[in-house]
């Protein structure tokens, strides 16, 4: 399939050929949900504690004696039911992540890359090409009509439009291997510069 390519300045630079096997898939929404979850639980710290009745700074010491207070027997503050004691079952240092094979990964980003392409947000960009400078580039995004925008570019971003484009509010790059569904189906817009296209193809063919 063919879609045109545009330039910063809005203006037209010709059509590029997308690969069916990548951009022509019809989207299934459970494969995005099983790689997005997988990208959140691995993103997630884990590192949730409490403290237990073993581990709470009391004195382990009866707190009064075992029969004729005509009350319940305990044998000390450290007892979950009393306040500051040790917490019953809370959560522990653990991962929360769990395996997706590398297959299954790369279903989820070509499924990503055909709903931006059917749900007409995908934008292909001739490159991004820039003199560094916010203000222009934001005037640029702006008469493109980019309000949530993520812009995957070749192997590496071209430095003087990341720089240009770190302080312009809901616009992120990022190079082809950072590419992830996530990002992908959290922004409204998808671009990608034709340089980004050939390594997409590469890296996931």
């Amino acid at each position: 399939m063919k879609l045109d390519v545009i330039k910063l300045d809005g203006g037209k630079a010709g059509e590029v050929t997308l690969d069916e096997a990548l951009f022509g898939l019809e989207p299934r929404a459970d494969i995005l949900h099983r790689v997005v979850r997988w990208q959140r639980n691995n993103a997630q710290a884990g590192t949730h504690k409490v403290k237990t009745r073993s581990e709470v700074d009391y004195s382990t010491k009866k707190i009064y004696r075992q029969k004729g207070t005509g009350g319940a027997r305990h044998g000390a503050r450290s007892a979950p039911i009393f306040r500051g004691g040790g917490v019953y079952k809370g959560p522990k240092v653990r991962s929360h992540g769990h395996e997706l094979t590398k297959k299954f990964r790369k279903l989820g980003l070509c499924h990503a890359l055909s709903a931006k392409l059917k749900a007409g947000e995908l934008v292909i960009l001739d490159d991004v090409s820039s003199d560094g400078k916010t203000g222009a580039l934001a005037k640029q995004v702006k008469n493109l009509g980019w309000k949530r925008a993520l812009i995957i570019d070749g192997a590496s971003v071209n430095e003087d439009f990341a720089q240009a484009a770190r302080n312009i509010e809901g616009l992120d790059i990022l190079p082809t291997m950072g590419a992830n569904v996530y990002d992908i189906l959290k922004r409204d817009t998808l671009v990608i510069t034709k340089a980004g296209v050939e390594a997409l193809e590469a890296r996931l063919k």
